[in-house]
């Protein structure tokens, strides 16, 4: 399974799963669809499914268009976005599969963001290899997504999650806000090495016009605030030793950043 990472509106990332022995495609949230359209051209694959994650605008807006084209192609999304996601087919729940080119990704219930989120994890091949984590808008880079439907303990749980798999596993996440990410977690973090680090070589990357994404949730953990809710450096900015008020405390700070 190769993937393709398309940027798409100002910001956005879709991710497009290939796999070259069958010449079939798999999307993950497809904000638009011309891009999508112009790397299936290229490889010279047909798309047969459509993932999302959750049922925003700008990461479901090339669904109709995709589907226009081929028709054929399944849309899989969380069953309680039924009804919000254009073409949706099969709706998943936690600890549901879905199978691309003969690798069985496991759902994940990751509601926070909205009520509905999922993320789809692709365990690795291989002991030591990179498993690959496709979580739209929950988990960034060094971020995470602001909290429209949900509570900060629901994102803290789904965090959680996300937290407890293996650190090489990649986190294809669906924005790249990387580096306004890392200057809000120096300043609640501003004594973490690996964080600072981190910024210098995002800041150099983003000025040679690279991406940023995917990341590593090894890298997440070290220098991420929002996976850090229990260490004490975070709950001493946020003046907070409970870890759900900690993440909401620090979740706010960064709305207001």
């Amino acid at each position: 399974m190769e993937i393709f990472r398309l940027p798409a509106l100002t910001d956005n990332y879709i991710f497009l799963l290939s796999d070259a022995a069958s010449q079939t495609a798999a999307v993950v949230d497809p904000a638009q669809p011309e891009p999508v359209l112009q790397q299936l051209e290229q490889l010279g694959a047909t798309l047969t499914a459509i993932l999302n994650t959750h049922h925003h605008a700008d990461h479901v807006g090339g669904n109709r268009r995709l589907l226009q084209q081929f028709p054929e192609a399944v849309v899989y999304g969380g069953t309680e976005d039924r009804g919000r996601i254009p073409g949706q087919q099969v709706f998943l729940t936690e600890g549901d599969t879905v199978t691309f080119a003969q690798r069985t990704a496991q759902v994940y219930f990751v509601p926070g963001h909205t009520r509905a989120h999922i993320a789809y994890y692709f365990p690795p091949t291989e002991a030591g290899g990179w498993g690959e984590l496709f979580c739209g808008d929950t988990l960034f880079a060094g971020g995470c997504g602001r909290l429209f439907e949900g509570t900060p303990s629901q994102m803290v749980d789904s965090l959680s999650k996300l937290r407890s798999l293996p650190d090489t596993t990649r986190i294809w996440c669906a924005h790249e806000y990387t580096l306004n990410n890392l200057k809000f977690a120096l300043t609640v973090d501003a004594d973490n090495r690996a964080l600072q680090d981190r910024f210098n070589e995002v800041k150099s990357a983003r000025r040679r016009g690279e991406a940023t994404v995917p990341s590593t949730l090894g890298n997440e953990k070290r220098t991420n605030p929002f996976l850090r809710w229990d260490q004490p450096a975070l709950q001493a900015a946020a003046k907070i030793t409970d870890p759900v008020r900690t993440f909401a405390r620090i979740r706010g700070m960064k709305d207001q950043f």
